[in-house]
């Protein structure tokens, strides 16, 4: 079968993080800008071992406080756009308040409708912490809004003996999806590498871990959809202010790679 997916896919993005430094032609280092600012929700992030590091910092601020209270963010993203200030026009209009804060240049790195992705990573998330890649339309019509999560892991539900996997489609603004969200309790620790992925193809989305199957979404955003990768902390879940949770908060990833049908393998 995998015979079969190499000859029909063709690797279309992808990043290895071997270079120590962000490349700026695939990622967008900030977390959707439009309705914060790029200063406020930059992504602290450095590298080691061929390795990038997405953290949480004890003197980071929240990234979005007007619309999101004080959840902090690092996150890395494939592609922003944005209406002026003061419109609702945006992508991932997270709250019905919202309005544009900063307006962002169309900017467009990453955004495939179908493929193969994933993602090789490791976390050091306490209670209040949690690490995704996901994916979110680039919403040129308002309804292409959807999302497809890939893997989405709370500190709450990881131990070292087992971790749940969060996965599946949320909808939003799109009117031919419907929510399906779903969760895979794993005999894995999070805090070793493992590989995620997701294979989206027109009749549905099939999710796995380690290579093995945890579920499958029949259902299918048919639109371009960017990249979210990124770990968040949110203060009512810690139980005590962040300052006073001065564990490691880190999403570690060796690789991320996007396979494409090979008749539209452009991106």
């Amino acid at each position: 079968m995998e015979t079969d997916f190499a000859a029909s896919h063709a690797l279309a993005f992808h990043d290895e993080f071997a270079d120590g430094a962000l490349n700026l032609d695939k990622w967008l280092p900030c977390h959707l800008p439009q309705w914060s600012s790029r200063v406020l929700a930059a992504a602290r992030h450095d590298f080691a071992l061929g390795h990038l590091r997405l953290r949480i910092d004890p003197d980071q601020p929240p990234w979005c406080p007007e619309y999101d209270g004080g959840v902090r963010v690092s996150s890395l993203q494939t592609g922003v756009q944005s209406g002026p200030l003061g419109s609702t026009r945006g992508q991932h209009r997270f709250n019905p308040r919202s309005v544009v804060r900063e307006a962002q240049q169309r900017r467009i790195l990453c955004a495939p409708t179908f493929g193969r992705f994933e993602l090789r990573a490791r976390a050091n998330i306490p209670p209040g912490t949690h690490v995704a890649l996901w994916m979110i339309g680039i919403e040129d019509e308002p309804e292409q809004s959807g999302e497809i999560c890939v893997c989405e892991i709370f500190g709450r539900h990881a131990t070292p003996e087992s971790t749940r996997v969060a996965f599946g489609v949320h909808p939003f603004g799109d009117p031919a999806l419907v929510d399906d969200f779903r969760e895979a309790e794993l005999p894995i620790d999070v805090r070793e590498f493992h590989l995620y992925s997701a294979d989206w193809t027109p009749r549905g989305i099939t999710f796995h871990v380690d290579g093995q199957q945890i579920g499958h979404v029949a259902q299918s955003p048919a639109y371009p959809m960017q990249l979210m990768l990124g770990i968040y902390e949110r203060p009512s879940e810690t139980g005590s202010p962040t300052q006073a949770l001065p564990q490691d908060k880190s999403f570690v990833i060796d690789h991320l790679r996007v396979h494409r049908p090979v008749e539209s393998a452009g991106l």
